[in-house]
């Protein structure tokens, strides 16, 4: 079993009745990941700054790693912080094996791949790791939080978002995959697929009081959470606001409210 895998039963079963308020903060911290979604090194590495304490995880995204290269990486590793890089891999599966052999070398801890490339790319990005001491968690990725109905069916795709996303749950599992990523609206399906040691990794999250952006499918982190999601990334809501510390913590506790 991965160490994410083992994280997210651990988490779970951290938020019993007896749990304190402490430990569920604490708890919360660990399940937070905040989105680095920023054009340059000198900012990301400012946010993890500011945000150190405040949780474990950061998302390196397609912007950040083409602005900054796998330099960036290294002072969010330095400072004792877990690496989600979040590039969604979907290419032939020769292709996206190689990509993820170099994505796991430079030692991040989860890792996109997009369902809709199909079994056999899926097969491939898993071979390509399984060998791996320490390998990281690969996440198949169902739809977009992005997309909704109308623009599902403009790409050919007839079926409802969470009957695709279910689809494409399905279709990584059979790969032997336990880690998705999905919008808010899919985590209790999800979770009724994957099981207990499902890890659900879920974007489109959105505190009460912000403005809900590009995305389709969203939720509060206390509704996320409640459905059964194991890690929640926020990007915008933290990294834009005046003081990313203070909001950051106030998602926090939000969520340890749900736990």
């Amino acid at each position: 079993m991965h160490y994410d895998q083992s994280m997210a039963i651990l988490e779970q079963s951290e938020t019993s009745p007896s749990t304190t308020d402490r430990e569920r903060l604490a708890a919360a911290r660990r399940r937070l990941i905040v989105a680095l979604d920023v054009p340059d090194k000198t900012s990301a590495t400012d946010i993890v700054d500011r945000l150190t304490g405040h949780c474990q995880w950061f998302k390196v995204g397609l912007e950040l790693f083409t602005s900054a290269g796998p330099g960036v990486l290294e002072p969010i590793l330095e400072r004792g912080h877990r690496v989600f890089l979040d590039l969604k891999f979907h290419d032939i599966p020769n292709t996206v094996a190689g990509a993820v052999r170099s994505a796991a070398a430079l030692g991040v801890h989860m890792l996109t791949i997009h369902a809709s490339g199909g079994t056999a790319m899926l097969a491939a990005a898993r071979e390509a790791v399984e060998r791996r001491q320490n390998p990281p968690e690969l996440l198949a990725v169902t739809v977009l939080t992005s997309m909704d109905a109308a623009q599902l069916n403009a790409t050919g795709v007839e079926q409802e978002p969470s009957e695709q996303v279910e689809l494409l749950g399905r279709l990584g599992i059979a790969a032997g995959y336990r880690g998705f990523v999905c919008s808010p609206r899919e985590v209790a399906r999800m979770r009724a697929a994957t099981g207990k040691e499902g890890i659900l990794v879920i974007p489109g999250i959105r505190p009460a009081s912000s403005e809900i952006g590009d995305q389709k499918r969203i939720a509060t982190p206390g509704e996320a959470l409640r459905q059964g999601a194991s890690y929640l990334v926020v990007g915008r809501p933290i990294t834009q606001a005046k003081d990313p510390a203070e909001a950051a913590e106030a998602i926090v506790q939000e969520m340890s409210d749900a736990l």
